[in-house]
């Protein structure tokens, strides 16, 4: 045990780790790796048999991440960013997975997880300066420090439609999806919703099964990917550039080096060069190049319209059925207020003949039945039906897990109404509990990896602060954290994103308040904001020895 470990002589005789750490995914594992290299003993749980977060649970069809692969890695270890062979520009699933056992095993991170563990909850005893985590085996593990590395879309919106029960066939949720993969050849399909995981699936289920019912809500925008086998020429150009690549995504709004800033409003510029620059960034492919067509996309609602609907115009284009296209052309938010999808062949699958739209905008899904459902008195039957149906984002995970103080705060009455952190690395009134990427970061409107790293290290650096300092408590001030909540919601509201009705909004999971929770002013501007906080003595944070 390491003989430099703050708690009491008291404390000591009860603590089973320095660190306790919840989640084994890409977040649990760089978290792992910092704490060692720190000297300090760590114990991490995981829900799940093995490492992977995120890309271990989700392995539906088309499964990619919409985040280049050579940008979606670890950049703290040099050697295994050259070593790591991507062989298409967006890693799929199973690649991901790949990869993250990868670092698993080359950092011998394993040890320091149990896996099929949940954390059910986490009590701070504030005379003892320690935290009970108890276990859904019956644990109960002590530590100084407990660190949610709990991950934003871990926790699905399970399906709740009435007569579920009932149905005789089998269903699937897109972010639980059967490690032994399911056939659906020559099977009757309903796919319900057509966010990020429905676009993805949708072309590859219908190439399978004999029909596909796709059942719409909300029509979301989606881009062309283009997608490819990763060019070797490339692949070396930017690892040459790593070190630099890194430091330079740091300085960018959605951390991701390599794409001008653009200069200049979508409306100085002639209807002539717009449509040649949405057409050169159509052409692209991808998120970032599309959304750095114009300096105001997503601050204006004139110049996100030229934008909206050159993508609108895409669709009725590739779309046969003209009313089928109209349906999946949005119209009910401002594109890329909503996450900003990369789809392969998604509107040219609705040209099948086996493939059908059903919009349920205005006549809901009324209930599951036995043979499949009914919509507006419609009965429609299936043998599977694939709920694509989302998670319940960034605060799910840590409201599933009872965190209290004892004869204090408890996580669900400190976020009734909503999350608040300080910079969405602490909330005030739970001390020595740190939470990766939480609401109020930016998180998933970034690069995640380059944002966990940030927190990650923020965190280390801290309990080194801590640790040289003989100090064995931190909590973030509630001052501190007000003011940054005030400051993340006034950022939003001069913007565009609050006018969807979004997971950032929380507004797709019935009864949860509605607050816009990642930070949008950019990773530049927060990681900025973190160094100052840092350089200022941990300026919001007090301690305690």
């Amino acid at each position: 045990m390491n003989n430099t470990r703050w708690p009491s002589a008291d404390a000591r005789s009860h603590l089973d780790a320095d660190v306790v750490v919840v989640g084994g995914g890409i977040a649990g594992l760089y978290l792992l790796y910092r704490l060692r290299g720190l000297g300090l003993e760590a114990l991490a749980f995981e829900a799940g048999s093995d490492v992977g977060g995120t890309w271990y649970w989700n392995r539906y069809p088309g499964c990619r991440c919409d985040v280049e692969s050579l940008e979606y890695s670890y950049s703290f270890a040099g050697d295994l960013q050259q070593e790591w062979k991507w062989p298409e520009r967006y890693g799929t699933q199973p690649e991901i997975l790949r990869y993250v056992n990868h670092v698993a095993d080359r950092f011998d991170l394993r040890r320091d997880i149990q896996f099929n563990t949940r954390v059910v909850s986490a009590l701070f005893n504030q005379e003892l300066k320690l935290w009970s985590v108890s276990t859904d085996r019956g644990e109960v593990v002590r530590a100084p420090f407990c660190v949610m590395a709990t991950g934003n879309l871990s926790t699905p919106n399970r399906p709740n439609f009435p007569g579920l029960e009932s149905f005789q066939g089998r269903w699937y949720h897109t972010g639980l999806w059967p490690h032994e993969g399911v056939d659906f050849t020559g099977l009757r399909v309903g796919i319900i919703g057509t966010g990020s995981s429905g676009i993805q699936s949708i072309p590859h289920i219908a190439s399978q099964a004999s029909h596909l019912y796709v059942f719409q809500r909300t029509a979301n925008f989606t881009l062309p990917a283009r997608n490819g086998p990763l060019d070797p020429v490339t692949e070396r150009r930017h690892k040459a550039e790593y070190p630099a690549r890194r430091k330079a995504a740091y300085e960018t709004p959605f951390g991701i080096s390599g794409y001008p800033p653009p200069t200049r409003s979508a409306l100085e510029a002639t209807g002539e060069e717009r449509q040649a620059i949405y057409e050169s960034k159509w052409a692209e492919g991808g998120q970032i190049s599309f959304l750095y067509a114009f300096n105001d996309l997503l601050v204006n609602q004139a110049s996100n319209d030229t934008a909206a609907e050159f993508v609108r115009e895409k669709i009725r284009r590739t779309v046969n059925d003209p009313v089928v296209a109209e349906l999946l052309a949005p119209k009910t938010h401002p594109i890329g207020t909503k996450r900003l999808i990369l789809d392969t062949n998604y509107y040219e699958t609705y040209n099948r003949d086996n493939v059908t739209l059903v919009d349920i905008s205005e006549s809901p899904i009324e209930e599951i039945t036995p043979e499949g459902l009914r919509v507006a008195s419609t009965n429609y039957t299936f043998d599977s039906i694939v709920f694509a149906t989302g998670f319940d984002a960034m605060t799910g995970a840590m409201l599933d897990i009872d965190i209290q103080v004892e004869g204090g705060a408890s996580m669900a009455d400190a976020w009734q109404h909503g999350p608040k952190t300080y910079l969405g690395l602490m909330v005030a009134g739970f001390p020595n509990l740190f939470t990766i990427t939480g609401p109020g970061s930016p998180g998933v409107k970034s690069q995640m990896i380059l944002s966990i790293e940030q927190h990650v290290d923020f965190i280390a650096a801290c309990l080194q602060h801590m640790r040289s300092r003989g100090m064995s408590q931190v909590e973030a001030e509630p001052a501190a954290e007000q003011a940054w909540v005030s400051h993340v919601k006034a950022v939003a509201e001069s913007t565009l994103y609050p006018r969807a009705d979004s997971w950032y909004m929380g507004a797709n999971i019935p009864g949860k308040p509605l607050v816009f929770m990642p930070y949008v002013g950019g990773v530049d501007a927060y990681k900025k904001e973190c160094d100052e906080v840092v350089a200022d003595g941990y300026k919001g944070f007090s301690f305690a020895s």
